[in-house]
């Protein structure tokens, strides 16, 4: 369907703005730079939200746009080659087209609106975007396929880091909390929910905040730019989040190379091969290509080849094209049953879904898609033979066979990236249930510090909630500072003895103005503490008592050794020990420039995330961790309150770029409108799009 776009552009200080007719979609910008999409049929609104898209993010859409293509280096130069790589050894062009094919005719027709309205908007707007992102265009709708593909399948269930494959990341810090309480935790007698993925703040990983009106859909929540439905939202009647998985989507198989081909079973296979060039722009802008050979094996692509073995890897959820209709369903139900409906088809392959409705349900499903792996004595978190069919899978788990919990006793919920055992206390399900490669068995100190802040609250306000949601409390503190504390008094070196004063009168959280968490950090990453170092604690992680173990230090260890070299290192780089948080970790983006709280979630046991990286002056600069969040009670009507960490902007010059960072700093999310009335009273902007 073609557009024209009639736009609008209403001051809130021009008296009767509020007034204007409507005619065809609406947009209404509030004064935080979110889009409030009015229409009456899907397309216009699908339409108006790739409009708003290119707004608000157009040159970032472009370029993932064109990296989900394979282009990157061909616009950006060499320094995309390995994801274009990455990107064509997967064929996600290729498959995108024939997913396309296989879309239902309205979910194909929204997806030609959500791209008309990209076009549209640099068409009307062409100044505000960068000469070479505008040879990207004109967008595609298989180019929201294929950005789903590189971004979800692999980037998140697998990624390039896995040609080395280390399955360390599966029980390491992986970002995201989220919380459902029911009726009978609840002060109010409401179901709530707690939304907090935790992503970088840039690239492919940026989140877009957005309210889509039309017909029975009223959905407001956040999704990745570029993609064209939200990712986590929430309805009048429900409303969900995710969490990365700790799940195994993927496997890596050892091919043995012989005669050209490679061994299965007692025959010698050939590879498949395609060629593939990429255009490659160098720094002088000059273009030229490089040609590289894929081969795929009956396992997958061929991503590595080392010591005369070949490793090919094998990937869930490339044959579910249907992620937008089961989104799009997600929206639109009214009730558990119709939500479980829209996520049977398990067309994400890879996130956790927490879960509240009005009715006072919750729920936790561990999602995404999951092999139905062969007996026998393989490990599949390592590297799997693959010169024997006994270790091929082909089909995965069903959505009735994953662990879910469904208003359990507890009346709460909580996921930290642990695994679907350690959802509730007590227990609501088993891992001996299911299958062991089903998922690990672990729950570290992040998660332990969301369910004992849960557990430990009989009668949850929506003021606890957000409180909660805040939290910068490091749980590692309380399972051994009282033990070192212990040492040092008994200790006569100077350094060690003040260090022991600071860390004595620390509030042991990581708040701006907290003194004492530098150097208790500090101390953490030179012993290198970690859940799962037994050696280190006096009492090592039970699963009987999973959310209150380890605890205590090794007796036998040199623990007052390690804290000297820390306070030395802090004295010499701060000149005190007592430095405050916010001093040394900061909220920097374009000319603001504020005190950061919260910290990585492990080993500390922060559940307020913020990931840094090291800047000029010995400070810290943020660049993850909470991004998305929102606390959403579900009452008559929803109450809520969200935050996009960084801003809904990262279009050069938009003040949308930083104006939420006030409220990261300050530990605060702001309020959500959804009543028109509401929207109205801080509008910034008001734009008509009609169709021809």
């Amino acid at each position: 369907m073609k557009y024209k776009y009639i736009f609008f552009l209403c001051c809130i200080f021009l008296s009767g703005c509020n007034k204007a007719p409507v005619k065809g979609t609406e947009i209404l910008w509030d004064t935080y730079g979110i889009p409030h999409i009015f229409s009456d049929n899907y397309e216009d609104m699908f339409y108006a939200y790739g409009w708003a898209q290119m707004r608000n993010h157009g040159n970032l859409l472009l370029q993932l746009y064109a990296q989900a293509r394979g282009q990157g280096a061909e616009y950006f130069g060499e320094k995309h080659l390995q994801s274009d790589q990455w990107v064509h050894t997967h064929n996600v062009v290729e498959r995108s087209r024939e997913w396309m094919e296989k879309q239902d005719s309205d979910i194909r027709k929204m997806l030609e609106a959500y791209t008309d309205g990209i076009n549209a908007y640099a068409k009307a707007y062409p100044d505000e975007i960068d000469d070479m992102h505008q040879l990207i265009l004109p967008a595609r709708p298989e180019d929201c396929l294929s950005h789903f593909q590189r971004v979800i399948l692999f980037h998140f269930v697998t990624s390039p880091q896995d040609v080395n494959f280390d399955p360390s990341p599966m029980i390491e810090d992986r970002g995201s909390n989220t919380w459902a309480v029911g009726p009978s935790r609840s002060a109010s007698g409401n179901a709530m929910l707690i939304i907090n993925p935790h992503l970088p703040w840039f690239d492919m990983f940026t989140w877009f905040e957005a309210h889509t009106i039309s017909g029975d859909l009223n959905a407001y929540g956040a999704g990745l730019v570029g993609m064209p439905f939200l990712g986590i939202a929430f309805n009048n009647n429900l409303g969900w989040s995710h969490t990365n998985n700790v799940h195994d989507g993927q496997d890596l198989y050892e091919l043995t190379l012989k005669d050209n081909g490679y061994q299965w079973d007692d025959k010698v296979l050939n590879f498949e091969k395609r060629s593939v060039k990429i255009k490659v722009k160098d720094d002088n802008g000059n273009m030229h290509s490089k040609e590289f050979v894929i081969r795929e094996s009956v396992h997958g692509p061929v991503v590595s080849e080392k010591d005369g073995k070949a490793y090919a890897l094998r990937v869930v959820g490339l044959d579910q094209p249907h992620i937008f209709r089961q989104y799009f369903d997600m929206s639109r139900a009214q009730n558990l049953e119709a939500f479980q409906d829209a996520v049977r088809r398990l067309q994400n392959p890879f996130f956790t879904i927490m879960y509240a409705d009005k009715n006072g349900h919750i729920m936790h499903v561990f999602g995404g898609r999951t092999p139905i792996r062969p007996k026998g004595d393989w490990n599949w978190l390592g590297v799997v033979p693959g010169d024997l069919s006994d270790t091929k899978w082909d089909k995965t788990h069903s959505y009735d066979e994953l662990p879910k919990s469904i208003d359990p006793e507890s009346g709460w919920l909580q996921n930290a990236n642990d695994p679907p055992w350690t959802t509730t206390f007590p227990n609501a399900i088993s891992r001996h249930d299911y299958p062991d490669y089903m998922s690990q068995n672990f729950m570290h100190f992040r998660a332990q510090r969301s369910a004992r802040m849960a557990f430990e609250d009989e009668s949850i306000t929506f003021q606890e909630m957000l409180d909660y949601k805040m939290d910068t409390k490091m749980e590692l503190a309380d399972r051994i500072l009282n033990d070192l504390l212990k040492l040092t008094a008994d200790a006569t070196d100077e350094i060690i003895i003040e260090a022991g004063r600071v860390l004595s009168n620390w509030d042991r959280q990581a708040n701006a103005d907290s003194k004492g968490a530098v150097l208790f950090k500090a101390w953490t990453d030179t012993v290198k503490f970690y859940v799962n170092k037994d050696e280190l604690f006096r009492i090592e992680w039970q699963e009987e008592q999973a959310m209150d173990t380890p605890v205590g230090l090794n007796p036998t260890m040199d623990y007052l050794g390690s804290l000297k070299s820390a306070a030395e290192a802090v004295l010499e780089v701060y000149g005190r020990l007592d430095i405050q948080w916010g001093d040394v970790y900061r909220l920097i983006r374009d000319d603001v420039d504020l005190p950061s709280n919260g910290g990585p979630g492990d080993p500390y046991g922060l559940f307020r995330v913020t990931n840094y990286v090291p800047i000029e002056d010995d400070r810290f600069m943020a660049v993850g961790g909470d991004s998305y969040q929102a606390v959403i009670e579900f009452g008559d009507k929803p109450r809520a309150m969200s935050l996009l960490s960084y801003g809904n902007a990262s279009q050069k010059g938009s003040k949308h770029r930083t104006d939420q960072l006030k409220f990261y700093s300050e530990k605060e999310l702001r309020p959500v409108w959804r009543d028109k009335k509401e929207i109205n009273k801080h509008l910034e902007l008001r734009e008509m799009l009609s169709p021809k």
